[in-house]
């Protein structure tokens, strides 16, 4: 609820869940031999760059996930879209655009990490209905592709586009 201030728990998840994006946007672009350093330097809260390091290391060490965080993936990718009456502005954390392909990945920190699709919480199935929506609208001819990357257990989990367009639909945009 607006007004409320978060619990102590909910703050420390918060901030380990921006260290943990900050370092997957920025490290793809340095040496790993430089990646302690950046990340000493990108994360004021010494307490966190360990577990933050760990953690987006293991993501950005995988090699199957490495198109995800190729040179010609965009970081931090803003987009605005109409959805009905609702003017959407957002923020994708990583877009691949190849072919006739548009892949949409985003980094969930969650500490629960589900195993199937269907057990996407909603809200971040309609945040990926979102996504896919204004996509759609950006590139009308290509193949829209949402995943969650979930960083805690490096897992790249594939949506289906009907399941998240569903998810949205539920929400009700006016």
């Amino acid at each position: 609820l607006a007004g409320e201030s978060l619990s102590a728990s909910e703050e420390a998840a918060k901030a380990r869940g921006t260290a943990v994006h900050l370092l997957l946007e920025q490290l793809p672009w340095i040496a790993r031999a430089d990646w302690q350093a950046a990340a000493t330097a990108l994360i004021p809260d010494a307490g966190l760059v360990a577990d933050a390091m760990a953690e987006a290391s293991r993501v950005l060490e995988r090699e199957d996930l490495g198109w995800i965080f190729a040179p010609d993936s965009l970081a931090e990718a803003p987009f605005t879209a109409q959805l009905g009456q609702t003017v959407l502005q957002g923020t994708i954390d990583r877009l691949v655009v190849d072919g006739q392909r548009v892949r949409i990945v985003d980094f969930k920190t969650n500490s629960q990490c589900p195993k199937v699709p269907e057990d996407v919480p909603e809200g971040i199935l309609r945040q990926m209905g979102a996504y896919v929506a204004a996509l759609t609208q950006i590139y009308p001819d290509h193949m829209i592709e949402p995943y969650v990357l979930w960083t805690r257990t490096a897992n790249l989990m594939a949506l289906d586009p009907d399941l998240v367009t569903a998810a949205l639909k539920r929400a009700a945009l006016p």
